[in-house]
């Protein structure tokens, strides 16, 4: 248990720093990636000698390999990819065109999509292991100014689905994470956490890190967070009218 090996991505901050802070209580060793070496390195140096880091741009064309060559020279395996990094630029589509969709699947898509196909050979040489990814309640469900965001992560989810049938004889689970609001530091949320109506609607990331683990090495398929966005994807089906008034 404690030669466990992870990599977990957007860590400096959010989710991905409480998911590595999860990760560090249970006994990992970890590879924290995202682009703010300060952060990254304060928090390495916080968790100990188990946890390592490396600052890069997961949309550069070199950073899957860049990757690759770290988890080789620190372990020769790995039993956990978070695909977690990403991010929102909002807007109407007519304000902010193709431009705003193309950067927004550059990183919360492809990138992911690159990673993996990188990580893939090691996890496989590594099985049992898991590989989670980080979508969204919006990878489900659509929402007004932010369709470039929606349209990556409804194909991170899409996706995922389909490397969990092909990699499961290969003994690796891929589980999907689905977080609807969740309130950190950037984000606080207090529009809805103020009202006692909206309150439900908001989680935070120490719950969404729980999620991903359970997501992982748990063996789950599929997780949203907090648990009552998990009915939101079946209403927009069986109730689409009312899904369409609810979030216009």
């Amino acid at each position: 248990m404690s030669d466990r090996c992870a990599v977990v991505t957007g860590a400096s901050s959010g989710i991905g720093e409480y998911t590595a802070r999860r990760l560090a209580r249970d006994g990992w060793k970890q590879l924290l990636i995202a682009r703010r070496e300060d952060r990254l390195q304060a928090l390495a140096e916080e968790l100990g000698g188990d946890a390592h880091w490396l600052a890069l741009d997961l949309t550069d064309s070199d950073a899957p390999a860049q990757v690759r060559f770290r988890v080789d020279e620190l372990w020769g395996r790995l039993d956990l990819l978070v695909n977690n990094a990403g991010a929102a630029w909002r807007g109407a589509f007519a304000d902010v065109g193709y431009e705003n969709v193309r950067k927004t699947m550059d990183l919360n898509f492809d990138a992911v999509v690159r990673l993996t196909e990188a990580l893939l050979p090691v996890l496989r040489e590594s099985a049992p292991s898991s590989l989670v990814n980080v979508s969204s309640i919006s990878g489900r469900i659509g929402r007004a100014k932010s369709g470039a965001y929606t349209a990556s992560k409804f194909a991170l989810a899409g996706w995922t689905e389909v490397l969990r049938m092909e990699e499961k004889r290969n003994g690796v689970h891929v589980g999907l994470v689905l977080p609807g609001f969740v309130s950190t530091a950037g984000f606080p949320q207090k529009e809805l956490t103020g009202n006692a109506k909206t309150r439900w609607l908001v989680s935070t990331p120490d719950k969404v890190a729980d999620a991903i683990v359970r997501a992982g090495p748990g063996g789950r398929a599929e997780l949203a967070v907090p648990r009552p966005w998990g009915a939101v994807p079946r209403l927009r089906y069986g109730a689409p009218g009312l899904v369409r008034r609810f979030t216009g």
